[in-house]
């Protein structure tokens, strides 16, 4: 029992040692709520949940962030702590976390978002109170509590065409400036902004600033602009036109113009004059306008003109004349009053060369009556001129001439012939018409003295005709040239080339070349040739379309091959395809080289088989003697030699040696029977 009771003591005293704890939940919260008015104070408040083995104090070390940045750091004895804002700014919007460290261990809340509603209202001024027209005004807008970035707008307010709204974004600081050009009728102003500010948990607005109130003073008035006598005149009065303005002491620019064209102008003075004697070109609005650097002020009346006289009317006969023909012009004139002074002119380049001083003009027409007229009348001393009028005189023309460029008396079938046609004489522009046969071809109109060019492409083999017409404005003439024979040829089309007999021909004999060609004019020209030699073997110029040589006695050195040229007078050379000539021996050439050869035969069979007996001659004597007695004599008793007969004399050709005479007489016998048994000539000799 007492063991047991020591036992139980010695572990509670190592329980206490060791002093257990953990850390269960670490909560954070916001007082007095998650979302808080800009401007009130807000505590975020860190509790740590923790269980211990015993009665010990454990040190805190409390960590707050926002947006994953630190906040703040304090270190406690007690399981709670808090983070105090005084006055809570957009800026303190985010999300939330406390962490507790103790120890070794350490844990983190939840997140927790935060949101601050609202702005505080900016502060607008502007720096100065009183400004002239086309001066900048600088106007600043603040918001020191808040912080960067933040969205300013600015209003304009009280404007005929609505607010005026500019807009500028801060990312460093909580103020920001702006220049606002003060426009030219501006009195009074009033301006207001606005403070915004955007983040990832949203956009908050501000309240409107105070309005602020700037006076506007006017360098100069608004114009006045009098035209005298009156606003209606009448052709060949005399107006003057008076603008006058109220200045103060700057110095300001008049200008008095008619709709973009200035009439007059001045510095530096209050009244600008501008004299005239009115015609009905001056009839329209009129502007007097005064400037100061950015601010210009205008006033605008509208003269309105009364016509004296009409614009007088050029009458002709006619537009277009023939070469002696009456020209007839004749100048009316509508008005009131009695015309002072009417003239006939003809201009050129802007240069008027006067006809006669009278209402009327009339003359035979001529080329050089050719011109632009004019007529023109004066009363008290306005000067009008009619609408300009082109006369054109036509001489006729001469009758054309055709012609081919080049010059040649043959065209090629497909091939485009270049024409040209010309009338030497005749007024432009020209209206040239060109025929093939009694067809139309094409037409061209040329305005000056040139040729006109066509293009025709033949399409048939023979004589076609041509001719071209020339014509203008003239009223009657219409002229033709003479008609154009041209020959159209053909070109030689495929040539063939036939050889008879066909590859090959026997020494000594002939051979028929055919050539023809499928389709070209005559005469054709047919050249024959052997390939790399460029002198043709025959050549004939035909009125057909074939042609046939025949060449006698080939030899062997006329073997090659073969082509045909035609062409004709189109120069454009056409070619066969070659074909290939082979000479080969004659009948009697090849039955003498027969004879030749089988007398070769029988003299070289004649020669063996002589030759193949008298080895055999040769081999049977020493096998007769060998077949004896060792030792031969002859009648008188004396031993004769293997190589001697009974009367002493030799054989020919026997061997010394008989051992090797009988190998080799029956190496020989065996050899000599097999080889002239397959000649099969020879008898055989037993």
């Amino acid at each position: 029992m007492c063991l047991a009771l020591l036992v139980i003591l010695l572990h509670c005293s190592s329980l206490k040692a060791r002093e257990v704890f953990t850390i269960n939940k670490v909560e954070i919260r916001a007082d007095p709520s998650l979302q808080v008015p800009n401007g009130d104070a807000l505590t975020i408040l860190c509790i740590a949940d923790i269980s211990k083995s015993g009665n010990f104090t454990i040190e805190h070390h409390f960590t707050f962030f926002k947006d994953g940045r630190i906040l703040s750091g304090i270190t406690s004895l007690q399981n709670r702590t808090e983070h105090k804002i005084p006055a809570a700014r957009f800026a303190d919007t985010g999300e939330y976390v406390c962490m507790v460290k103790a120890k070794e261990k350490k844990k983190k809340s939840e997140v927790m978002l935060v949101k601050v509603t609202g702005l505080p209202k900016p502060k607008l001024t502007a720096l100065k109170n009183m400004v002239t027209e086309g001066e900048e005004l600088v106007l600043k807008c603040q918001v020191p509590e808040e912080a960067p970035p933040l969205t300013f707008t600015f209003h304009k307010l009280l404007t005929p065409g609505g607010p005026v709204t500019r807009t500028k974004k801060e990312l460093e600081k909580n103020f920001t400036t702006i220049e606002i050009p003060v426009e030219p009728g501006d009195k009074i102003l009033r301006f207001q902004c606005i403070a915004s500010v955007y983040s990832a948990h949203g956009m908050q607005e501000s309240a409107p600033s105070n309005v602020e109130l700037v006076t506007v003073v006017e360098p100069f008035s608004t114009p006045a602009l009098v035209i005298e006598p009156s606003l209606n005149v009448t052709e060949g009065d005399n107006v003057k036109l008076v603008c006058r303005v109220v200045v103060r002491n700057y110095d300001i620019e008049i200008i008095i113009q008619k709709d973009k064209v200035i009439l007059n102008s001045t510095r530096g003075q209050n009244t600008l004059t501008y004299f005239t004697k009115v015609s009905m070109q001056d009839n329209g609005n009129y502007t007097c306008k005064v400037e100061l650097g950015s601010v210009s002020k205008e006033k605008t009346v509208n003269m309105v003109v009364t016509e004296l006289f009409s614009k007088p009317e050029l009458i002709h006969s006619a537009k277009m004349i023939d070469e002696g023909d009456w020209l007839q012009l004749q100048c009316k004139v509508k008005g009131l009053l009695p015309v002072t002074k009417i003239s006939i002119k003809t201009r050129y380049l802007g240069k008027d060369n006067l006809l006669n001083d009278s209402s009327s003009f009339i003359t035979r027409a001529h080329v050089n009556n050719t011109a632009t007229y004019i007529c023109t009348a004066e009363i008290n001393g306005i000067i009008k001129e009619s609408d300009p009028v082109m006369i054109n005189v036509y001489a006729p023309v001469s009758i054309p001439q055709l012609w081919i460029v080049p010059s040649v008396r043959d065209v090629i079938l497909g091939r485009a012939i270049h024409f040209q046609c010309q009338s030497m004489y005749g007024t432009p522009p020209i209206t040239y018409k060109f025929f093939r046969g009694n067809k139309t071809v094409n037409s061209s109109q040329i305005f000056n003295k040139l040729s006109a060019d066509f293009r025709d492409k033949p399409t048939e083999v023979g004589v076609e005709q041509y001719s071209c017409e020339a014509s203008n404005h003239h009223s009657h003439i219409r002229k033709r040239s003479r008609e154009l024979n041209i020959t159209v040829i053909a070109p030689v089309g495929k040539v063939n080339l036939i050889s008879v007999p066909k590859r090959e021909v026997e020494d000594g004999k002939g051979i028929t070349f055919h050539c023809y060609v499928e389709t070209g004019s005559l005469p054709i020209n047919f050249k024959l040739l052997k390939r790399n030699n460029r002198k043709p073997i025959s050549e004939d110029t035909k009125m057909d379309t074939k042609v046939i040589w025949y060449k006698e006695s080939w030899s062997r050195q006329d073997s090659g091959e073969y082509f045909c040229e035609a062409s004709n007078p189109t120069n454009i050379v056409q070619r066969s395809d070659v074909i290939s000539i082979n000479v080969i021996l004659a009948s009697w050439q090849k039955v003498l080289i027969a004879l030749f050869v089988l007398v070769i035969i029988v003299i070289l069979s004649c020669g063996g088989c002589s030759w193949y007996l008298r080895k055999k001659r040769k081999a049977k004597h020493p096998s007769i003697e060998m077949s004896g007695s060792a030792g031969v004599t002859n009648s008188a008793g004396v031993k004769l030699e293997p190589r001697q007969n009974s009367d002493g004399q030799y054989y020919p050709g026997y061997m010394d040696d008989s051992e090797n005479h009988m190998k080799a007489t029956d190496e020989n016998k065996d050899s000599g029977e097999n080889r002239y048994s397959k000649i099969g000539s020879c008898p055989d000799a037993t």
